[in-house]
């Protein structure tokens, strides 16, 4: 029997009325804004409306370090939400949006898969309800403002050679990543270098992500620094009087998205910063309003638990005041036997020695929840039909030796009655009191901090600042940023700088070659090893594969 593709699984799905999947989860009539008939927005005054209501269960989904045999993390948050309303919970998912990059580059869309995916798929990964499109509109309203600034005179004494806010595009252009722009004489602008990042690399992404309200949107873009002066001083959106139109390009895009799982589950697919250059989470807005809503709440953080999770634990649950009762990570068989040493090729044979050698990936990334966060988790093994018995014996005894349990997800190819034993393993964690703490204190130095980060969560000895690095982290201080948390940017395949380490590597150090503010974000980013704020195309795009028919249907989608 051939497998259908995830597209194809989408569109034969009959969806509900998105004003049946708001109802049925409690959401009244007068928050809803409806985008066609499968989407809408619900505006975020329901929150202050709901502020008495208690908070459900929130349940994050991460996973082990990313291979190229893929872990399923979206596709086992969706299901594992079917799974939980399927046992009679009163569930909803908090997922973050496809950024158009990955969709038409090399790793897909990100709206799960198989039988456990959010519609409509084809619209999630394409322009959505246009927020990706309001981000970087106001991020190059930013941009517009400060060369306009300069060019009609620099009243505000900015240093071209010293600006750090770039141009954004949603699309993985590396043609863009250094360019020379303002040429062609005077009345062109004042020539200077310049480049861009992917949209949501973007610290606007960022604040749309980490805001509370429209107030604090508004009060976090006028913090932005965009550059500094010639006597080094840091110059922000706000001194450009940029903040009040950049808040009304992103006044709708600030509103939840509501849209649904194949089984109704409704999902809130909001905002979508990169885990590996940002902090890969959904909207605090997005993850609230499922919280309020749903008893249990299930969300998704980017790329592997050192990335993603330790963001959301330490960044967004930490900003936020939110506190997590249980954590899943997600594994696969084939990607444990990558961290082993298998080539992509081989993943489909039984080889217990190699999964031995990639488990420790694995183990690290629970012990760290466990041992570090100090929460309850489970692991998830996404099935495939080549994982044999004996291999999946081996995960099991290996994570029991830490005190935590197994559950096999078949969600991909069963949806909801695949996840049972999973969902009824959270539910029972959610029930165990447990003593979240973060990994370090926001008081502590900036290098402290980075220091935590390596030994504690990649196990790496310590932190390596570049003199450039140094330099700028003094300077951090001195401007009174260094009581931030930190955002690292780093590889997402290895724990360490290096992509090519896999499995639980020892030894190394992280080297940090570039620390920079964002101010309006409320981190401190810290950029190591090779990784670009811009990412390219890979040597035959996806996009090649996509296409669309006579009646508007599109296919190649993934």
């Amino acid at each position: 029997m051939g497998y259908k593709s995830d597209i194809e699984i989408a569109q034969e799905t009959t969806m509900n009325h998105i004003r049946e999947v708001a109802q049925s989860i409690g959401i009244e009539e007068k928050y809803i804004e409806q985008y066609g008939n499968y989407k809408a927005k619900i505006d975020y005054n329901m929150l202050k409306d709901y502020e008495n209501t208690p908070d459900g269960k929130l349940i994050l989904v991460t996973a082990i370090s990313p291979t190229p045999a893929g872990e399923g993390k979206t596709t086992t948050t969706v299901g594992l939400a079917d799974s939980l309303k399927k046992i009679g919970k009163r569930v909803a998912v908090a997922l973050r949006e496809p950024s158009l990059g990955p969709v038409f580059g090399v790793k897909g869309g990100a709206a799960g898969g198989g039988y456990a995916q959010v519609v409509p798929m084809e619209d999630i990964n394409l322009h959505f309800t246009g927020d990706m499109h309001a981000i970087g509109a106001a991020n190059n309203l930013l941009a517009a403002m400060l060369d306009n600034h300069i060019y009609q005179g620099n009243q505000l004494n900015i240093d071209p050679r010293r600006i750090t806010w770039k141009r954004c595009v949603d699309m993985n252009d590396r043609q863009l990543r250094f360019v020379t722009d303002g040429l062609g004489g005077r009345v062109n602008g004042v020539p200077r270098e310049d480049g861009y990042d992917i949209t949501v690399a973007s610290e606007v992404m960022a604040i749309l992500c980490l805001s509370r309200d429209l107030i604090d949107l508004k009060e976090r873009l006028a913090n932005i620094v965009v550059g500094y002066t010639y006597q080094e001083e840091p110059v922000t959106a706000g001194q450009l009087h940029a903040e009040g139109a950049m808040a009304a390009l992103l006044k709708d895009a600030l509103k939840p998205n509501l849209v649904q799982t194949l089984e109704h589950t409704p999902a809130f697919v909001h905002g979508g910063p990169f885990a590996n250059i940002a902090h890969g989470c959904n909207s605090i807005m997005a993850t609230k309003m499922a919280m309020k809503l749903g008893d249990y709440a299930i969300t998704e953080a980017g790329f592997g638990a050192d990335l993603g999770a330790e963001k959301f634990l330490d960044i967004k649950c930490r900003m936020a005041g939110l506190k997590p009762s249980a954590v899943v990570i997600v594994a696969t068989v084939r990607a444990l036997k990558h961290h082993g040493g298998v080539a992509k090729a081989d993943l489909g044979t039984e080889n217990i020695e190699a999964l031995k050698k990639g488990l420790p990936n694995l183990l690290q990334h629970v012990e760290n929840i466990t041992k570090v966060y100090h929460l309850p988790a489970v692991v998830a093994i996404n099935r495939f039909p080549t994982d044999t018995e004996a291999e999946l014996k081996t995960v099991e005894e290996k994570c029991k030796e830490l005190g935590v349990n197994v559950a096999l997800s078949e969600v991909w190819g069963k949806g909801s009655e695949g996840g049972i034993e999973l969902a009824e393993e959270v539910v029972r964690l959610c029930e165990q009191p447990n003593d979240f703490t973060y990994c370090y204190d926001t008081e502590s130095s900036i290098e402290e901090k980075l220091n935590a980060i390596v030994t504690k969560i990649y196990h790496g000895d310590a932190v390596e600042l570049t003199p450039a690095a140094r330099k700028q982290m003094m300077k951090l201080n001195d401007l009174g940023f260094g009581k931030m948390p930190i955002c690292m940017a780093k590889t997402q395949y290895s724990f360490s700088d290096n992509a090519s380490l896999l499995g639980a590597p020892r030894g190394f150090k992280v080297q940090v070659r570039n620390l920079k503010v964002s101010a309006g974000a409320g981190f401190i980013v810290a950029l190591t090893g090779e990784i670009m704020t811009m990412p390219g195309l890979p040597k035959v795009p996806a996009a090649e594969k996509i296409d669309v028919d006579i009646t508007g249907k599109i296919t190649g989608l993934f």
